[in-house]
Parts: structure tokens; sequence; C-alpha cells
């Protein structure tokens, strides 16, 4: 991976010696037009275009002109593993949105929003007193296979050449959505403390986690919705070795300056 850092480093060198290091070592192929995959920890309330505009205007500030794509939307309100291709490394875009996702994050119990996460008010709140813990670890465990998921309208998806959460800003609701099949490899409750359930779920490509969130609290019989989302990895390529936005484009501009120089 291009976002280790250098070894060659002198036992005396300076903290800025070392930030060279390893900005030289994830940016040396992106630089090219080859390109690389960049493992982005995307910010919250940030869309995942965001971040591909961001980078994008990195390389055109410095005079390149590079292609650049993301290989899975990751909601504005989410945070976690966003992974940019580069240059030629556009073409194998589609390698990794096949891949399964992890998520951790949590569920709030006895209410429901209309976007099922933290992008509108809540509402239809009800009391959770009555729910286990062990209700909750068994109904999870239910939830694990393969499931037919119909695309929230606050969603990205298209449906008919516009995106539903344009319908759904209109106060439109799409019935007709089309339906995937998924798989919740495993769902994993890590805590429960009422009326937040937290969790690690490893899903299938194109799921959900917003209406598993739903769909868990309407089973429970009190609603609920996603309250936190974090993803942490896709396929092999883990949260733990990504940068964030800022180090990226400061990589980018240092081997930029420092190509240009040479």
């Amino acid at each position: 991976m291009k976002y280790e850092k250098a070894v060659s480093i002198n036992i005396d060198t300076r903290f800025f010696g070392k930030q060279i290091a390893w900005m030289n070592s994830i940016t040396e192929s992106i630089i090219h037009e080859e390109g690389d995959f960049l493992l982005i920890d995307k910010p919250f309330d940030w869309t995942s275009f965001d971040v591909v505009a961001k980078i994008r205007n990195t390389f055109k500030g410095v005079g390149l002109k590079r292609k650049v794509g993301h290989s899975g939307t990751l909601d504005p309100k989410a945070t976690g593993l966003l992974i940019l291709a580069t240059g030629r490394k556009t073409k194998e875009i589609s390698s990794l949105e096949v891949l399964d996702k992890v998520y951790d994050g949590a569920f709030k119990l006895g209410v429901m929003t209309e976007s099922h996460d933290i992008e509108t008010s809540e509402y239809g709140h009800c009391s959770v007193e009555h729910l286990t813990e062990m209700q909750i670890r068994a109904l999870a465990a239910e939830f694990e296979g393969t499931h037919l998921q119909q695309p929230p309208m606050h969603s990205a998806a298209w449906h008919n050449g516009k995106r539903l959460y344009a319908h759904a800003r209109k106060g439109e609701v799409i019935k007709e959505r089309k339906v995937k099949e998924i798989v919740i490899h495993c769902f994993e409750v890590t805590r429960v403390e009422l009326p937040m359930v937290y969790f690690v779920l490893h899903v299938s490509k194109g799921s959900y986690i917003r209406v598993i969130a739903h769909e868990f609290g309407a089973a429970l019989g009190v609603g609920g919705y996603l309250a936190s989302l974090r993803r942490i990895s896709v396929g092999s390529y883990q949260l733990s070795s990504s940068k964030s936005v800022t180090e990226t484009i400061e990589a980018i501009l240092l081997q930029a300056s420092t190509t240009s120089s040479v």
C-alpha cells in the first residue's frame, strides 16, 4: 500500500522530515498518469463527490489533469473509508464496487425519521423500557442472511433519470423503487445502552445500513433509525490505512512541487 510510512528515515530526522518521507511514498504513483487507489477517511457532512472534487481540484491547481473517481458512495452523515481512484486506476473502480463492506455505528430505538438517519427530524417517540438486551441480540442474529432491500427515498439511487433524494426533497414518494438482494454476513451487537444499540455489520455491496436500522426498530415494535455510522473496511482495504483529506492534499502538493523542481 502506498500509504505506509517510509522506513528509511534517519533517527535524527525532524518531524517534518518524517512527514515528507511518507508523503513522498504515498504520492509517488498518484502524480503519474498510472494513478493509484487513495484511502480517505471521509469527514462528517461531506458527500463522496465533495471529496472527489477536492482531490481533483488539487491536481488541477498544480497543473495536472487527472481523472478521479470513488468506488462507492458514503452518505454525508457517515464517516470512514472512502476509496478514490486516480489516473488510469479509475478503470479498475468496478473491481472495488463488488467488495463487501464492514461498518460500525449505532441505532437509536423508540423513534423514527423520514430519512432513517439523522438527516431529518425525529417523530413517533415511544418507550423502549420493555426491551431486553437478550431480545435485541437474538433479533440481530435473525437478521443475518439474504434479504431483499428497497433503497430509501433519501438516497442517491436512480429512478427515471433522477436521484431518489431529489424526489424526496419535493415530498414525493416513489413506491416502485427497485428491490435488490443483499446479504448480512454478520450482525454483531457490541453494546446496548437503551435507547442506543451499538453494532458492527458486515454486509454485501449495495446494502443500506439506514434501511437495516429502520427494519430492526420495526421488528422490535418501537421504530428506530441510524444514529451514527462509520465504514471501517472495503474488502481487504482498512480504515486504519487511510489518511484525512487534508493529509492527502498536502502529500499531492508536496510531490508536485518536488517533481517540478527536479
